[in-house]
């Protein structure tokens, strides 16, 4: 309950506007007014509309009006101010579910009087009104609700009696005694527009005969009141079910497909009048082609009404027949173009027309077909389920039928669900959201292996991630990232990789690693022979073609083109050492480049022999190893023991790295705590691999100190 202006009544104003509508008149007030509202103005204008006709008890919630409604004695009417009420829907169900079956009027602000009177479209209420309140328009409507709630309260007093007495029913046909709801309602019935006359109901006294009403309404309003009276009696009686092509608001997917599967019912409640007074209007109404609407001036409504006046009249049948013929061919059309609303409208039409035709059962089959075919196309699998139950409680289709449909439409909802699942797999790989998360395509995977494991959609997409993860894997691994690479190979599996896939990704990608190496070989190769040609025999150390055949030889020793290089290399060396010798410069670091890429001896020593004996310069080798560069260096793996035990430490190593790069000699200095963590730095340290140390154009060995730390991962 929403709270307005003027939210903290004024007792002055209501005990005002309670007085206003009991003060007493020339008559007794036949009926109670329970308003539901907080506002004072709109109490106030309520109790003066209502001239005393009635007795107004103002509520503030819709509790507090059903407790009043309770042990009511007196036909009620109550008023519902929809500013005050959040669910109007299930307010007037809540309302018209109390014994006292009131009529019920809401009143809405005209900006809101559409939307508020299309939100109750197929409801019982009587009327939607205005606010402000039009008074003359109010007062007409409200003479016609008292009518309503004082017929509905002496039809509820005395239902078992006239049940009791009812006579023996004439074998001569008759009107359907069950209820039924309107077809099509003018657009303005729901907004609480008087309905119209039809042409010829152009004097008082004719509307006066077409609508009776019991109550004399004082003053001016005489003729609109016995016109609003009529109307809204028209309008409320066998409004329970949906207006013709409408279905009330839902606020979730299980209760539209209900609404929407409600059965359309044709008006059934005939009108009062002489048998030709009624064919006349119905003849008027074939001429003008008003077949089965408006609702309250059509042909079917006047024959149905002049057949249950006089049963046994020829006319009255014969036209029912014409126009259970007309509406046949239009449910054919409507039915054919799709128009679903409109076919099954026609057929509730048809039916009242001519309850007893063959065609009835076919006709239901069809639309029901045609019903289920549309919701299932459209993706609203809940409309179709509720269409099929439907069909299944009117008992005009077979159970073999209704099976077929179940099973149809459960196979429509699984490969609904498939495709779903599917489209988000396909949009998650792209994005490349793979497996981590609940938003991954590995969990949509999952769901849809769960939902559909042998449909070819799973098998598709499970071939897409596995594809796309051992796409990374293979990146990974020719960026030599080998735990990454590890990983997504994991993940392949985790999404269905097979045993024989993985054998032959991981060949795949031994082949791709081998030709990666020979292309780097190849680069090395270029760049060392670029080198040579420019001169850059041994400086700057990492581009120079020494650098570079330093590096193939590391990366790929057993290459056939290396030794050539070297000697290549070597000789060029030589010739630089030759020209320094003559110059008078020294040339060891020439000579031993030579040497170590595989110089002739004999050319070799024909330098050595030229440059006079010197005392070699003493290299401090420990002091080099601040300078080392490390090309390959894995961090050691944890140990399971300790890592479930959460213990860290240190290991301090020593060792040399070789004249290749290469490490040897490798001992434990220290260790915390002893011997746990030992041997796991030591096969690392073997793994490491560095550039080799160039001094004087010769690579030297270099001893090595390190320390290796073991932490818990964060």
């Amino acid at each position: 309950m929403a709270s307005g202006p003027s939210a903290s009544r004024n007792p002055a104003i209501a005990t005002s506007a309670h007085a206003t509508a009991t003060a007493a008149p020339s008559v007794r007030p036949a009926v109670d007014v329970t308003a539901i509202t907080t506002r004072d103005d709109f109490l106030l204008e309520l109790g003066q509309t209502l001239e005393g006709r009635a007795a107004v008890r103002p509520v503030d919630s819709l509790e507090a009006a059903l407790d009043g409604l309770t042990d009511a004695r007196r036909a009620q009417v109550v008023v519902i101010d929809s500013r005050e009420v959040l669910d109007l829907r299930a307010a007037l169900k809540a309302v018209h579910a109390s014994p006292s079956r009131p009529a019920v009027l809401v009143f809405a602000e005209v900006a809101a009087e559409k939307e508020v009177g299309g939100a109750l479209k197929g409801t019982d209420v009587f009327a939607v009104l205005p606010l402000p309140i039009d008074a003359r328009k109010t007062q007409a409507v409200l003479e016609g609700a008292i009518e309503e709630a004082v017929a509905r309260r002496a039809a509820a007093a005395s239902a078992p009696t006239a049940s009791a007495a009812a006579p023996t029913p004439s074998p001569a046909p008759t009107l359907s005694p069950a209820p039924h709801a309107l077809p099509a309602r003018d657009a303005n019935a729901a907004s609480g527009a008087v309905p119209r006359l039809p042409a010829h109901h152009s004097t008082e006294s004719e509307a006066a005969r077409a609508f009776p009403t019991r109550t004399v309404i004082p003053g001016g309003f005489v003729a609109l009141a016995l016109i609003a009276a009529g109307g809204f009696w028209f309008f409320t009686h066998g409004s329970h079910a949906p207006a013709t092509g409408s279905a009330p608001p839902a606020t979730g997917a299980s209760e539209r497909g209900q609404a929407a599967a409600a059965p359309v019912v044709a008006e059934t409640s005939p009108v009062q009048g002489k048998v030709d007074e009624l064919l006349e209007k119905a003849r008027l109404a074939m001429h003008e082609r008003r077949f089965s609407e408006p609702a309250g001036d059509n042909a079917l409504l006047y024959y149905r009404s002049a057949v249950a006046t006089d049963p046994a009249n020829a006319e009255a049948h014969d036209g029912l027949q014409r126009v259970a013929g007309v509406l046949a061919a239009r449910f054919e059309e409507a039915l054919n173009a799709g128009r679903m609303d409109e076919a099954a409208a026609t057929l509730a039409s048809f039916k009242s027309a001519a309850p007893g035709d063959a065609r009835i059962a076919p006709f239901e089959q069809r639309l029901y077909a045609a019903q289920i075919a549309r919701a299932i196309a459209d993706g609203n699998f809940d409309h179709a389920a509720a269409v099929v139950h439907q069909a299944q409680q009117s008992g005009v289709v077979g159970a073999e039928q209704i099976a077929r449909w179940r099973t149809d439409l459960a196979r429509r909802q699984e490969d609904a669900k498939v495709q779903r699942l599917a489209g988000l797999i396909d949009d998650r790989i792209r994005d490349g959201k793979l497996v981590e998360g609940d938003d991954s395509a590995l969990t949509y995977l999952q769901q849809l292996e769960t939902a559909a494991p042998v449909n070819p959609a799973t098998q598709r997409t499970t071939h897409d991630l596995v594809s796309a993860c051992l796409h990374k894997a293979r990146e990974a691994a020719l960026a030599k990232n080998n735990s990454e690479a590890d990983r997504w190979v994991a993940a392949a599996r985790s999404a269905g990789a097979k045993a024989a896939d993985i054998n032959a990704f991981q060949k795949e990608l031994a082949s791709l690693r081998a030709r990666a190496a020979q292309a780097e070989s190849e680069r090395l190769l270029q760049l060392a022979r670029d080198r040579l040609h420019d001169g850059r025999l041994t400086d700057p150390t990492q581009d120079s073609a020494a650098g570079y055949l330093t590096q193939l030889q590391t990366s790929d020793p057993a290459n056939a083109a290396l030794a050539e290089a070297g000697r290549e290399l070597a000789k060029a060396l030589l010739d630089r050492a030759r020209a320094a010798v003559l110059a008078g410069k020294s040339a060891d670091g020439d000579l031993a480049q030579a040497k170590r890429w595989g110089a002739d001896p004999r050319e070799l020593a024909a330098v050595t022999q030229l440059q006079p004996s010197a005392k070699p310069a003493q290299v401090d080798r420990a002091a080099l190893a601040a300078n080392l560069k490390r090309l390959r260096g894995a961090p050691p793996d944890y140990p399971p023991n300790a890592l479930q035990q959460r213990v860290v430490g240190s290991v301090m190593l020593e060792f040399t790295v070789d004249t290749k790069g290469e490490t040897r000699d490798i001992h434990v200095v220290e260790s915390t705590p002893p011997q746990v963590f030992d041997q796991t730095a030591i096969n690392a340290v073997r793994h490491w691999r560095y550039a080799p140390m160039i001094v004087n154009g010769s690579a030297v060995e270099v001893p090595v100190k390190t320390r290796v730390r073991f932490e818990l991962p964060k």
